[in-house]
């Protein structure tokens, strides 16, 4: 994932916003019956759970992407990570990762940032060749991600330039589930005025709280694991295997 400062947590100027998805195995079923591309179709026909599924019973998948930039109309997808898990066991085995060639040039602060050059990029494929394995993979799974504002817009806009029609997923936001709990009252004046600053909820600050070790950072697959981990982390600690899948994913 790519965070260039604060101002990574906002959403930058002219992004396109989610769309509001209550039902999402309703979506589904919808999207499989109107989706012209054939690979969309047989991502949709894999279906997705219902909102009342325990999360104990959903096919979960940890993804993280990394990216020229933070706005898809502008950056795209320079690597892909990703990795089957439950809540018993992440199948690092099956792990995944491309090197891409981005849609858009490699700017300097993300090649700072993942290191990833233009000679790594030079003879990558574009992301329209791993696309069916990408698909086959992510079908049927609830998508496990640090910051749902990278992973979920970039494929939709990648997605609408290669096939014609984006895509829209149900995800588990674990930075996200670390704001109920740490950002749910704003700072008071006085502790604005004495420097007090909002508790860090970013990927290496949030697994830190749970005692787990630090990992390099963007790296696709590896942060696809520190997410991983993160999120059993917040099961074990704030939820229950009973958990309906409606109360944790968006």
């Amino acid at each position: 994932m790519l965070y260039l400062g604060p101002s990574a947590l906002k959403q930058p100027a002219g992004k396109q916003q989610d769309p509001a998805i209550s039902d999402w195995q309703q979506y589904y079923q919808q999207q499989a019956e109107h989706s012209l591309h054939p690979l969309l179709q047989q991502f949709y026909q894999a279906g997705m759970v219902g909102a009342d599924t325990p999360i104990s019973q959903v096919p979960l998948l940890a993804l993280d992407i990394e990216t020229t930039g933070l706005n898809p109309a502008n950056s795209g997808i320079v690597s892909i990570g990703l990795l089957p898990m439950d809540l018993t066991q992440i199948y690092a085995s099956k792990a995944q990762q491309w090197l891409l060639k981005p849609r858009f040039s490699l700017s300097d602060e993300s090649v700072t940032l993942h290191r990833i050059t233009h000679t790594d990029i030079e003879q990558a494929p574009d992301l329209s060749s791993v696309l069916p394995q990408l698909l086959k993979l992510m079908a049927g799974k609830v998508v496990i991600v640090h910051y749902r504002g990278i992973e979920r817009p970039f494929l939709h806009a990648a997605l609408s330039a290669r096939l014609g029609q984006g895509i829209y997923f149900p995800v588990i936001d674990t930075m996200a589930l670390e704001a109920r709990l740490h950002r749910r009252k704003a700072l008071s004046l006085w502790q604005q005025l004495r420097g007090k600053q909002p508790l860090s909820i970013r990927l290496a600050d949030s697994r830190l709280r749970y005692g787990l070790p630090p990992y390099r950072p963007h790296h696709a697959v590896t942060d696809a694991l520190a997410c991983a981990e993160l999120f059993r982390a917040q099961l074990a600690t704030r939820f229950s295997p009973d958990t309906p899948v409606s109360q944790l994913w968006c």
